[in-house]
């Protein structure tokens, strides 16, 4: 065998049995650098992170599914810096390489919630109920943003099915909203006596409770929920301007003319006719 062969022959074996080691090196390499990645993620050194989890990417070219997870964490990192588009952009970079993953989809509802944007974060949650359409908090969410959009009846529907499986005193409150927009009145106040039981202290209840009892011109029941908010929020303007407006109503002018005043003071610039139209010349609390 000439010499000039059996050199070249040697080389090709080196080669050949050096491959292996040479992955297996790289693949030690980027796996710590991943796990060093996620160390500075829990300390919440998101930029480190990022600069680790971009090496990864970059070395890989996320030529595995194993990689993948390294894209989704750098789309939570940016997420959390507040670097919405990159997050964004990470984010369907893996529903490219993993179409319809869960994981993905969720990403891209925070990232739109975030951005305040409800019509995309409905698209994505629509998904993500298509999977798990019995999701509690994803239905909460849903309904909350058709809350928003005063959508009030797709609201009911999936606040009351949120509610089925657990009731909260946020949940309740936000029915009772619904319930009073849809002209169901007494269902409201059941909801917001429902959201006092599970917490005495959630202060929307009451001032809901209050507001609603105004509009039904049900005075006694304004003044005793809005009594009951300044117990659990004794700096609230709004519960003491409403609790104002109820006095007044009732004719207790004096009472009624004290509360809109330190209302007005506190910042509540809606107590000014009231102040101007019942209380002028009274004196100040």
């Amino acid at each position: 065998m000439p010499k000039s062969f059996a050199r070249v022959t040697r080389i090709l074996l080196m080669i050949l049995l050096s491959g292996p080691c040479l992955l297996a090196q790289s693949e030690l390499a980027w796996k710590s650098w991943e796990v060093e990645a996620d160390t500075l993620y829990n300390r919440q050194d998101f930029s480190g992170a990022i600069k680790l989890y971009t090496k990864v990417i970059e070395t890989t070219r996320l030529n595995s599914q194993e990689t993948y997870g390294s894209l989704y964490k750098r789309a939570v990192c940016y997420l959390n810096l507040g670097e919405f588009e990159k997050s964004l952009t990470d984010a369907d970079r893996l529903l490219t390489l993993l179409p319809g993953n869960y994981q993905g989809h969720f990403l891209k509802a925070f990232i739109y919630r975030e951005q305040s944007d409800t019509e995309k974060q409905l698209e994505q949650l629509q998904i993500l109920l298509s999977v798990q359409p019995l999701n509690p908090d994803l239905l909460r969410w849903r309904g909350s943003l058709y809350l928003e959009k005063e959508e009030f009846r797709e609201a009911k529907r999936d606040l009351e099915l949120a509610r089925s499986f657990e009731s909260d005193p946020q949940t309740e409150t936000q029915l009772a909203f619904v319930y009073f927009n849809l002209d169901q009145s007494d269902s409201a106040f059941v909801s917001v006596n429902r959201a006092i039981e599970l917490d005495v202290t959630y202060f929307p209840a009451y001032l809901y409770g209050g507001t609603f009892a105004l509009q039904a011109e049900r005075y006694e029941l304004a003044l005793e929920y809005l009594s009951l908010a300044l117990r659990v929020d004794d700096t609230s303007s709004t519960a003491l301007f409403y609790k104002g407006v109820a006095l007044i109503e009732l004719k207790k002018t004096d009472e009624g003319c004290k509360c809109l005043n330190r209302a007005f003071y506190a910042g509540e610039d809606d107590a000014a006719d009231y102040l101007e139209q019942y209380c002028f010349g009274s004196e100040d609390d």
